[in-house]
């Protein structure tokens, strides 16, 4: 293969993968945390339910009336979400579920009379990192700086309205990025690896994400995989090897849980 062909592609793909990361690990902490495992597919698919309800009404993939469809879903989804959750707290992970079979269920109905739906539906779901191009790159690392920004100053005092919105205003950024499965895997899978750990959770988060995308990048590419699939398999398996390690490493003494 030729290098130079190689890492014009490899490279926005993988800087995609990372941005996402960067964004993903900390919000999956706190999604694990609060037990709303969900939340992030459901949010997603609201957002993606924004984009294809752009595309129905005839705008601009990838223009700006795209995005502030997607946000808007999504922010709506969001509230909707946090309302239901002082309401309703008991079953919130089961509105959490029909909001997303109702998000899913809209885009399909949307899609049924497009000859290519079935291509759009699957470029939510799996996502097309390796057609990512610099020129997205930039405008979601500015958006994702004032995420993190807002995050890791704020972050404790933002309340419960305020991570959802923060929430959504990623994960509709990322699901057009790198798809919904992704999202998904990038949110809780480094989480779960890291749950144990009482020190540096957050950097090996970040090592298990992003290794997971450098992994799965490299072997779709040698193997002529799906990037998508094939990223989610090799963070998978990376991150139980972390868990697995992380038990026998010295210094990583497991949390002590509250009384």
């Amino acid at each position: 293969m030729n290098p130079a062909i190689d890492w014009s592609i490899l490279g926005p793909a993988f800087a995609a993968g990372l941005l996402v990361t960067a964004t993903h690990v900390p919000l999956g902490i706190q999604v694990l945390n609060r037990g709303i495992v969900f939340i992030d597919l459901a949010i997603a698919q609201i957002a993606g339910l924004g984009v294809i309800a752009a595309d129905w009404f005839g705008l601009e993939p990838l223009g700006w009336a795209v995005q502030a469809c997607a946000f808007a879903a999504a922010i709506a989804g969001a509230l909707a979400l946090t309302w239901t959750e002082k309401r309703w707290p008991e079953v919130q992970e089961a509105i959490i579920g029909v909001s997303f079979v109702l998000a899913a269920s809209g885009a399909l109905l949307l899609l049924a009379s497009n000859p290519h739906g079935g291509e759009h539906l699957k470029e939510l779901l799996v996502g097309q990192i390796l057609w990512v191009t610099p020129d997205r790159l930039m405008p979601a690392a500015l958006v994702y700086s004032l995420l993190l920004a807002v995050w890791f100053t704020r972050g404790a005092a933002i309340g419960r309205v305020g991570f959802y919105v923060l929430f959504a205003c990623a994960v509709t950024i990322s699901v057009q990025l790198v798809g919904l499965y992704l999202v998904f895997t990038t949110l809780i899978v480094p989480a779960l690896a890291i749950r144990h750990l009482a020190r540096y959770r957050l950097v090996f988060g970040y090592a298990v994400s992003a290794a997971g995308y450098a992994a799965g990048l490299a072997a779709s590419i040698a193997v002529d995989l799906p990037s998508g699939p094939a990223i989610v398999w090799t963070m998978t398996a990376l991150a139980i090897a972390a868990a697995c390690l992380a038990r026998f490493v010295h210094g990583f003494a497991l949390p002590k849980r509250p009384r």
